[in-house]
This record gives structure tokens, sequence and C-alpha cells, in this order.
């Protein structure tokens, strides 16, 4: 007997975080070939998360910024499989510094992982695609491709990016049946916010409360921890609807992951861009102490700080 089409799914940066819970659900439909990816030095986590190499799934290992090991898994696709049915872009980095703490190195790295790379895999996945005249592919965005916040310029502006691309891709390949979506997560209930970069000059001034920028990064740091302690949302639910966005005959463009990415989304539509602007601004924390204003309290007394900077390219800090 013909075993029925299971479609190819590559779902990249699958070894943590999301990525992971993303994973787990997809493994527990049989009706999918699975790769799933992570980097060289992330592999035996899935062996930790008790996932397995099978006939059905193939664990690989996959630097996105990397264009042989990008293309070493699309020919693999291809040559075993017949080709990526459904593409999830997941993996990604943030970097928390406020814009002047930028150089154009660390500009040019956060744009490389987390718009550079998802859009050179569609590239290579969209002629199999055209030939089968079907398709999914499903860009993991965030809040913060939606509104910017402070300390997350450049990170925002890679998912804004990634979202401009992701619209235009929408119209383009339409004609072949191939679906785009763009899930927007907010804020997860996990430690993801630990595993955030930081430039040299936002690290200094992370540590010396006489930099003019101190301050910003003193009290935004604690409340998006609150914030991401504080919220329903689980990887495991903004996975559902990853699956459930795959799924779906007609996905919309925009999907928001989470309670708090739909109420930012309606705040944008309902209030005057300048309200909007300003009751954001009020409700930053402590915001009338930044800038001149002392700081009394200190991210130094964070026992946390240490590790922040150890954040490999799958460990999502999303917002």
């Amino acid at each position: 007997m013909e075993r029925p089409h299971q479609d190819v799914v590559l779902l990249t940066g699958a070894s943590v975080g999301l990525g992971l819970a993303i994973a787990r659900q997809l493994i527990a439909q049989t009706d999918h070939r699975l790769i799933l990816t992570a980097r060289a030095g992330s592999l035996s986590r899935f062996g930790a998360a008790g996932i397995v190499e099978n006939e059905r799934i193939h664990l690989r290992p996959l630097d996105v910024t990397s264009e042989e090991q990008r293309q070493a898994i699309i020919d693999e696709a291809d040559r075993e499989w017949g080709g990526v049915d459904v593409l999830i872009n997941n993996a990604g980095v943030s970097y928390r510094s406020v814009v002047e703490h930028v150089d154009d190195n660390d500009r040019l790295r956060q744009m490389d992982i987390n718009f550079r790379s998802p859009m050179e895999l569609i590239r290579l996945v969209l002629p199999a695609m055209r030939r089968k005249r079907r398709g999914r592919i499903i860009n993991i965005s965030s809040v913060g491709g939606m509104m910017a916040m402070p300390t997350m310029g450049v990170y925002s502006a890679s998912k804004f990016a990634l979202e401009g691309a992701s619209e235009a891709l929408w119209y383009e390949v339409r004609p072949w049946n191939i679906r785009v979506s763009l899930v927007q997560p907010g804020f997860i209930h996990s430690e993801s916010f630990k595993n955030v970069r930081f430039t040299d000059r936002s690290q200094n001034a992370i540590t010396h409360e006489e930099e003019p920028y101190h301050a910003h990064y003193a009290y935004m740091e604690p409340f998006i921890g609150r914030m991401m302690r504080m919220t329903w949302a689980t990887p495991e639910r903004v996975a559902r609807t990853v699956l459930r966005t795959m799924r779906r005959r007609r996905p919309p463009l925009r999907v928001p992951g989470t309670l708090d990415a739909r109420l930012f989304s309606w705040l944008r539509r309902l209030l005057p861009r300048r309200v909007y602007h300003w009751f954001l601004y009020i409700n930053l924390p402590r915001v009338w102490r930044w800038g001149p204003a002392k700081t009394t309290g200190s991210v130094l007394d964070n026992p946390r700080l240490p590790e922040l900077n150890t954040a490999s390219t799958e460990e999502l800090a999303r917002f």
C-alpha cells in the first residue's frame, strides 16, 4: 500500500524554549515528517528532552547564519523527502541595547540572525513549494515586530524587517497556493528574558551608574522579568497557536501569539498615534528617573546579570 502523504516540516531553533515546545507538539502528531534543527553545540538537548531520531524525525545541526549549512539542509530535504512543505522560522536572538550603544557589527549580527537568515531559508524552500503548488511559511515574529520599546531598538528593527518582507511575500506567492503567516508572541512565562545579548557599550552602562543610560537598563530589565513571570502565556500555548495556524486552510498574515500581543494590536488601531506613544511612555518603569536623574537601585544587585551574555542563537528573548 502507498504510504499516505506526510508534510515535511522544517523547524529552526528547535532545541529550547518555544522551538522545543513546537517540536514536541509536532512529534505528537504523526502526519508530519520533521527536520528539527539546532546549533551543533545544542543538539544534545534533544536527547535530554527525550527526542530521538527515527524514520520520520531528522535531527540536524544548523547555524542559520551559515550559507553552507542552510543549503545542505534544503538539499537533503529535496533529495530524501521531496522538499519542505512547511517552514517554521523560529531561531532568533535579541540584543538589549539603546540605539546609541549599537555599532555596525552588532546591528548586522542582529539583522543576520533574525532577518537575513529566515529570508534565505525561505528563498531556498520556495522552488519546491512552487513545483507542488502549495506550502506554508510561518515566521515567528514578536510584539517587538509591531511596536518598539527602549533598549530593544535593534531587535525591533530586525522584526520590523521580517514583518515587512513577510507581508510582501504574502502577495507574491499566493498564486502558487503558498500561505505566509507571522505569529507574534508577546510576554511568555519563561526564563528566556535572561538569554539576551549585550553590546560592549550597553554592558558598560549597566555596570556603571554614572553612565547616562544606566537607568534605562536598571529599570527595564527587572520590568521585563516581572512581566514574563506574571503572564499566563506559556511556550506550550504559543506552540499550539503555531500549529493551529499551520493547519488552517486560509491562515491570516498576522496571528497574535499571546493576549498582550492582541491588546497592543488593538491599542495601535484604536488610539491616535500621539496618544498611543504618550500612554506607553508614561507606563515605562520609573521613566521620570531616566536620563540625568541618578538611580538609587542598580542592576549590579541582580545576581542574574553575569548569565545574560551566554545566550545561544536558539535561546530567544521574545518581547
